[in-house]
């Protein structure tokens, strides 16, 4: 194979890569571009935004959630390379072991994020009153004459009790979704794409645990510089995290 497409496994003299790497890191590049023009946009949106539009994220977040997330995303990257640093001491068990965990730590970002994040934000709501009032909640019985509504517990009230409104003094009924205002806009879609790069992440390490693995037995230098081209990738993605993170729940 490396006689038929050069610089495979030996660099180009010209550039000093492969032709796997510069393809990566072009695509990196293009990563780079994506997420930076959402970043361009978190940044004009928070500047223009009225003050009832955009929250102290530490307020809407969840901070300790958030820095799990955090450390299971670091705790991976160290897996991933530890995989790559196996595979160049000829280990493919080891190497195997450390992707398996890498995946796991992956899926378990995932399961933090929809199950503790995102699924609450989806049935917490604020309803918007005529008078001008807003009050956050969990909403329960709806009809089209009235909705029952539990506000969040106050400090001087730890136990709310279920109200009824009438629907002729509600203007506006959301849930913490992307529609709910200018900030969880840029949330859901910052986060949201995020998530899917993980996703994507997670897809490519399988493949290399299970049918790509194949290219071991038969090319194994081959597979060192594809699990190579993976960390990668997989370091930009916890490296976005590392940004968002601090700009959505902590600035």
């Amino acid at each position: 194979m490396s006689e038929l497409i050069p610089y495979i496994v030996k660099p180009r003299p010209d550039t000093g890569l492969t032709n796997g790497k510069i393809g990566m890191w072009l695509f990196l590049a293009s990563e780079v571009m994506l997420f930076g023009g959402l970043f361009s946009a978190y940044v004009l949106l928070r500047v223009g935004a009225p003050p009832d539009q955009w929250h102290e994220g530490s307020k809407v977040l969840s901070v300790p959630i958030g820095t799990i997330n955090t450390m299971v995303l670091i705790t991976s990257s160290v897996t991933m390379v530890m995989a790559w640093a196996s595979l160049k001491m000829n280990s493919f068990s080891k190497c195997r072991t450390y992707l398996i965990v890498t995946a796991v730590l992956a899926m378990l970002f995932v399961v933090i994020k929809v199950g503790w994040e995102y699924q609450p934000k989806l049935h917490h709501y604020t309803v918007w009153l005529t008078d001008g009032t807003l009050i956050h909640g969990h909403l329960g019985e709806k009809t089209d004459e009235h909705i029952m509504f539990t506000p969040d517990a106050t400090e001087g009230n730890a136990h709310p009790e279920a109200r009824r409104i009438d629907t002729e003094d509600i203007t506006r009924l959301s849930n913490f979704g992307p529609a709910h205002d200018i900030y969880f806009s840029i949330y859901w879609a910052l986060t949201g794409l995020h998530v899917l790069h993980v996703l994507g992440g997670v897809i490519t390490i399988l493949w290399f645990i299970g049918p790509g693995a194949a290219l071991w037995h038969s090319f194994a230098e081959h597979y060192t510089y594809r699990i190579e081209y993976v960390g990668l990738y997989w370091h930009f993605v916890d490296l976005v995290w590392i940004f968002l993170f601090p700009v959505l729940y902590l600035l």
